[in-house]
């Protein structure tokens, strides 16, 4: 009987020290989560947190009005400000509150707070539970993590070590030389049948996985592409500490160059382009690249691949031909392999990606080619000057679509044409691209002027790599600031790069290593089989949506609050070069447009 009371006793203290357990944890908490940007803002920009009450999924909280900028170097209050009404956001079913400090200016280490200052130096340890993560306002928040979202791309090289020099604690031995690559029987024709031997050397790692695909390489290239076109004079001046610094050559395009040499290798003799390379399934998420040593192939020729190839390299020829001196014929190179792919495109219109069934890899599958034909036909224009390319491009009748993905380009030849070829259109097709272009950025501004969050993010942006479909987004504001000089364009364009580093539903910086909250535990296989407690840093991982095609565990039940850091969540926390890529251009907008 005395045993059994003292049981109780033991179970009821264990009982009442879970009470308070949860009561303190509600307490660190509170029922309010501050969502901001973690790296900061440039002083004129707009500055907006989210004050998101977790109480209630469907009541707006009464909680406080004002809200106040802490200067963390003094503890003083440097700004008070009213929060705005209560809203939902349908895609985390949380009712928010906008704390907007656009006004201040003053540069500064800052925290948002619920409550006034006490004037000490640690404030924020004493109101945790109404405070914000710290930030900055300075002219360089985006530097760093501008420079670590292009090494990234260095650190996902195929077939080259990366040192302890370029590469500190995430040094490398290589691997996937691929110099001895089999045409796949999906591939195979009759002057390279099945089993013939391949080099087809460097390029990028396409995502967590050592696969090397084509489609995607193709948008991921042309996005750096456009980015060092819009920013060339930054980035001339750019040094990434890569093996390449100091070559005369801007590292951005020395990086991109590393895949244009790969996407080269994967045209067949016929002009028609290998869809990937990769081997036939996934490896072990325990092998470094140089323990690696599956046999791989060239898999598949598809019309896809053939256009974004064209496309790619057509864009190509025209940047490089500002450098011949460095590498003499590479620009006339790329034009006369695109027009032969070009080509075989049209002679092969039909020749869509089927996944072969010993193939277990990436698909990377698309049935509608008429988007790569107006960007491809767009781009060749802008290359060789020949008109009939400009009328192939308006005979596909595509219109830009608010969808800017792998598989969706439709934006694209509309953002190269109109950035490019003004000296070759008339003043009536200009206007005419230029209403187009802007009528879809109208649609992203008028997603984020009604946001809760601030944020031009859709239901159809929440899918697997949603992180990148609001970059996207993002990018096409960009545009339509570049065309209007119009600040309304510039600001809901910056709210895409506020939500990846911070100010979302989760409360995460979706960049490793950049950030108070960031992943940890990437579906990424140089980091996860490294040596390495922390991953490699500059990459954005996919991002929250509810497909949960992993099967993993998750705490989220909506499209936002969908998300993992944990190794298996390759549906969210995977990462990939065509999420990094807007990555890199909504950062260099940020540095040089605001």
């Amino acid at each position: 009987m005395r045993q059994l009371k003292t049981s109780s006793f033991i179970a009821f203290v264990i009982l009442v020290a879970l009470a308070l357990s949860s009561l303190l944890a509600f307490a660190e908490t509170d029922h309010h989560q501050i969502k901001l940007n973690q790296l900061g803002y440039l002083p004129s920009a707009a500055k907006v947190a989210i004050v998101a009450d977790t109480s209630s999924n469907s009541v707006a909280s009464d909680g406080p009005d004002k809200f106040y900028i802490i200067d963390l170097d003094t503890g003083k209050t440097a700004f008070t400000g009213t929060l705005s009404n209560s809203q939902r956001w349908p895609y985390s079913d949380e009712m928010v509150r906008k704390a907007d400090f656009s006004a201040l200016t003053e540069k500064g280490n800052y925290s948002v707070a619920l409550q006034a200052s006490d004037q000490s130096l640690n404030h924020r340890e004493k109101n945790q539970a109404s405070s914000s993560f710290p930030f900055e306002i300075s002219d360089t928040p985006f530097e760093r993590v501008h420079q670590a979202a292009i090494k990234a791309f260095y650190y996902n090289r195929s077939g080259t070590a990366i040192d302890p020099l370029t590469g500190g604690s995430h040094a490398r031995a290589a691997g996937h030389g691929d110099t001895r690559m089999k045409v796949h029987k999906s591939a195979a024709t009759n002057k390279r049948p099945e089993g013939t031997l391949l080099s087809s050397p460097r390029g990028w790692y396409d995502a967590g996985d050592y696969g090397k695909y084509v489609v995607n390489s193709g948008i991921s290239t042309y996005t750096l592409l456009s980015a060092y076109r819009h920013y060339s004079d930054y980035y001339r001046g750019l040094n990434l500490n890569i093996v390449e610094s100091g070559n005369n050559v801007p590292d951005l395009l020395d990086e991109i160059k590393w895949n244009l040499d790969w996407l080269e290798t994967m045209q067949d003799l016929d002009g028609g382009v290998y869809h990937k390379l990769t081997a036939l399934g996934f490896s072990s998420m325990d092998d470094q690249p140089s323990e690696e040593d599956s046999q791989r192939y060239v898999i598949g020729k598809s019309v896809t691949a053939a256009l974004n190839f064209a496309a790619v390299l057509a864009n190509a020829s025209t940047v490089m031909a500002d450098f011949e001196d460095q590498f003499p014929g590479v620009a006339d190179g790329y034009k006369n392999k695109a027009i032969k792919a070009y080509q075989w495109a049209k002679q092969n219109p039909d020749a869509y990606y089927h996944q072969p069934d010993d193939v277990s890899t990436g698909a990377y599958g698309d049935k509608n080619a008429s988007d790569e034909f107006a960007w491809a036909a767009a781009e060749l224009f802008i290359a060789t000057g020949e008109k009939h390319y400009y009328h192939e491009f308006l005979a596909q009748q595509v219109s830009p679509s608010q969808d800017l993905s792998w598989s969706s380009v439709s934006a694209l030849p509309y953002i190269s044409l109109l950035s490019s070829a003004k000296g070759l259109l008339s003043d009536q097709q200009y206007t005419e691209l230029s209403n187009k272009l802007l009528a879809t950025a109208d649609q992203h501004y008028a997603i984020y002027d009604t946001s809760a969050y601030g944020v031009s993010v859709s239901e159809a942006d929440f899918v697997w790599g949603s992180n990148s479909a609001v970059l996207n987004n993002g990018l096409v504001l960009i545009q339509a600031y570049r065309l209007s000089n119009d600040d309304k364009y510039l600001e809901a364009a910056m709210s895409t790069l506020d939500y990846v580093l911070g100010k979302n539903a989760t409360g995460y910086s979706f960049v490793t290593g950049y950030g108070d909250k960031t992943p940890v535990n990437i579906h990424h296989r140089p980091s996860t089989s490294d040596d390495n407690d922390v991953p490699v840093p500059g990459f954005l991982v996919g991002g929250p949506h509810s497909g949960k095609q992993d099967k993993c565990s998750y705490e989220g039940r909506f499209a936002a609050t969908t998300y993992a850091d944990t190794v298996c969540s390759y549906s969210t926390n995977e990462i990939a070069i065509n999420w990094n890529a807007p990555l890199v251009y909504m950062l260099a907008a940020a540095i040089n447009l605001q």
